[in-house]
Order: structure tokens, then sequence, then C-alpha cells
């Protein structure tokens, strides 16, 4: 079976040959459009001898080709830093391994990653690492307040082994 993108850089499938011949003839795809077989690497339709026929009986499109599949490499964006650490931290407060201080650490820093990746995408990704972050620190901070206004983290903290110091 074959998946291949289309001109919106969509991808479609699994379809069998029968259908890739029928998308040919109907000008949706042409030899530059990205194919794979399986797992296979993406190649041109073109590549595969078994559509050989069927692209040498497509009509001519006026339909610039698709492009290559675009990347996050191949757009010269990178994930945002601050996404990152923001999530992180995030993830250590709501573990409440930390105090909720670094839940809010990682609040900031994820709404900051989050703000400037939709001001500039070109430059930065990352969005949803950003916005998992704030989602994450802000249940930190709500679980950290339930257990400290229900009292058990009174109750954990008497129950701690007491360490003398001489």
């Amino acid at each position: 079976m074959y998946k291949i993108v289309g001109s919106d850089q969509k991808e479609y499938g699994p379809v069998g040959t029968e259908q890739i011949e029928e998308w040919i003839l109907q000008g949706r795809a042409n030899g530059q459009t990205l194919a794979r077989l399986g797992e296979g690497p993406w190649v041109p339709l073109s590549s595969f001898p078994e559509f050989a026929a069927a692209l040498s009986n497509a009509p001519v499109s006026s339909l610039p080709p698709p492009q290559a599949l675009s990347t996050v490499a191949s757009m010269g964006t990178k994930i945002h830093p601050l996404a990152v650490a923001g999530l992180a931290l995030s993830v250590l407060g709501l573990l409440q391994c930390c105090t909720p201080f670094i839940a809010f650490l990682g609040l900031i820093f994820s709404s900051v990653a989050f703000f400037q990746i939709k001001t500039d995408p070109e430059r930065y990704s990352g969005r949803g690492l950003a916005l998992a972050g704030i989602i994450t620190s802000v249940a930190g901070v709500l679980v950290f307040w339930i257990l400290l206004s229900t009292g058990i983290i009174d109750e954990l903290m008497k129950n701690l082994p007491k360490i003398n110091v001489p």
C-alpha cells in the first residue's frame, strides 16, 4: 500500500496502485508527487516503475508540482528552548517534588515561549510544548493548593522523620 503527499501537504493513503493511477489520470498527482511504499522513504512517483504508464498518459497540468514535505528543519525553525524548559519545570511542579514556585517558573517560561512562537512562527516551533507547559504548571499549582487547603501537606510534614543536628 502506498501513501502520497498532496499539493496541500497532507498525507493520503494507504491506497493501492489503482487509486494512485486514477489520481494521476485526474491530474491530482504527477511524477513529482511524493509517495512511499509501506514505511519506505518518500520519493517522487516517477521513481516507481509501476506508475510509468499512467504518468506517460497523464494530462499536462497547469498547476505547479507539489512541493516537497515541509519539515521543521527545512523551514529553518527550531523548538523554542523556553518551551522545553517550561514544560520540564511544570512537570516537576506537578509531581510536587519541588515547591510550587517551580511550577510558577514553568508557567512563566511556557507563557513567554508560547507568545514568542505565536509572534515569530518562522523562527521558532514548539507551540504545543509551550501550551502543555502552561496547562501542566496550572495543574501543579492547583494540586499544591488543594493539598495545602485540605491539610494533607501538614499531615505529611508531621510524619516526616525528625533530623537531630548536633
